[in-house]
């Protein structure tokens, strides 16, 4: 099950991050070559917050058939879907060919990838949380989340090796090869995805559901309560803004400072190896001592550490560039999503848990990851430390909705988060009895 859920992670991620790099490097040069360079990375950019628009959207329709119907379906339909878009985006004519269908089909192949991956994160990592034993639904949760950075590390080591063709090849057909090779990746998720068992607290809740008659529909439920809602978007926010940065802008930075953007790429795909070992890390330590003190620690150092990862992005030096990504991947993004990743999760009872965790993760990724990377952009005419004053902001409110949060590591995995008329106790070899 932890093999299917990180699997499918990576490949959905490696798919959406190909195209926050493309967003950031080619898109501008591609499909919007006719305007101003400024306004055309902004564009380019904004390409990139429109799946993120849709994401929420995603995680409803995904969470409700997902608490109706299955969790496995609803992933294998994701992943799928991902794929497909993927694959279309690298086979897009540019404008120079088509005119202005070249954007509009971007932009729509951009928002089905991001009404996809709505549907991912929650579907993956609740399987996780459902299939583990008690104690261990922090590293269970924090496997399927690091299939984030692995798809990060692949995507940067597909980009990295694209560009090390002459720069014009690469912006005429280079850059579609990563799009491309999703194809592969798509015919392996699949045939790992489809060989697993749903969800047995899941399967448990239906019994319970079909037994009890007609149920409300589970945005209804997650609605009625906007507050679980609030802690668990706000919990991962600053972890969302920090990722988007360091995947975009501290990228743009250092390349505008001198350094290649090949070595760059290799610099984040390093640094984001560290990073798959220190969210499984953090995830198990969230095992021991709660979620709550990861969190708070790790929206702590985002705040304290953004202006060095900056100052260090800025510095010229490919050495420092890597200490910076090391910072922010390795300790920040690390210690939030680590801990996060169950912890969302937990606030959800069975019966609305696919929909509850989806929306709320998915509304942080879209004002967080989804705007971010505009906002440093236009932020950046006065320098880093506007930016910086940004993320902080950003990791006092994620600070802030922890804080006010109810520590969940020990709690029970229930049935139904607002009547608890059935608790569901999951064994230590992935069982479940009601």
């Amino acid at each position: 099950m932890l093999t299917s859920s990180y699997l499918g992670t990576s490949i959905e991620y490696y798919d959406f991050l190909i195209y926050g790099t493309s967003a950031a490097l080619v898109f501008n040069h591609v499909f919007f070559a006719n305007l101003p360079a400024f306004a055309a990375s902004l564009v380019s950019l904004a390409t990139l917050a429109a799946g993120y628009v849709v994401r929420p959207l995603g995680g409803v329709i995904f969470g409700h058939f997902g608490d109706r119907v299955g969790r496995k379906s609803m992933l294998v339909l994701s992943m799928s879907m991902m794929g497909a878009a993927s694959m279309m985006i690298g086979l897009v004519p540019g404008r120079d060919q088509i005119g202005v269908a070249a954007p509009i089909l971007l932009v729509v192949l951009r928002l089905v990838q991001g009404i996809a991956v709505g549907g991912e994160w929650g579907g993956a990592s609740l399987m996780a949380v459902e299939h583990a034993g008690h104690g261990r639904r922090g590293i269970a949760a924090a496997v399927a989340n690091a299939g984030g950075p692995t798809g990060a590390v692949l995507a940067a080591l597909v980009l990295g090796l694209s560009s090390l063709m002459p720069h014009e090849a690469f912006l005429a057909w280079g850059w579609r090869v990563p799009f491309l090779f999703s194809g592969v990746l798509l015919a392996i998720g699949l045939w790992v995805r489809l060989r697993v068992a749903e969800s047995p607290v899941f399967l448990a809740a239906l019994r319970q559901r079909q037994a009890g008659g007609r149920a409300k529909p589970p945005i209804l439920t997650v609605l009625r309560r906007p507050g679980l809602l609030l802690t668990a978007g706000g919990s991962v926010l600053a972890a969302m803004v920090y990722q988007s940065l360091l995947a975009t802008t501290v990228l743009q930075l250092a390349v505008a400072d001198g350094i290649e953007q090949s070595t760059v790429l290799l610099l984040q795909a390093l640094a984001s190896l560290v990073n798959i070992g220190s969210v499984v890390g953090f995830g198990a330590l969230s095992d021991r001592i709660g979620r709550r003190p990861v969190l708070i620690a790790g929206a702590l150092a985002g705040g304290v550490l953004i202006y060095p990862v900056l100052l260090l992005a800025t510095s010229g030096s490919a050495a420092l560039v890597l200490v910076g990504f090391l910072l922010g991947y390795g300790l920040v993004v690390g210690s939030l999503f680590g801990a996060a990743s169950s912890f969302v999760t937990e606030q959800f009872g069975t019966e609305h848990r696919y929909t509850g965790a989806s929306l709320g993760y998915q509304l942080s990724a879209t004002l967080g990851a989804g705007f971010t990377p505009m906002v440093a952009g236009a932020l950046l005419g006065g320098g880093t430390a506007p930016i910086a004053w940004f993320v902080g902001g950003v990791c006092l409110l994620s600070l802030i909705a922890v804080v006010r949060a109810s520590e969940s590591y020990r709690a029970p995995i229930a049935a139904d988060d607002h009547t608890h008329h059935v608790t569901v106790t999951v064994t230590e070899t992935g069982g479940a009895t009601p």
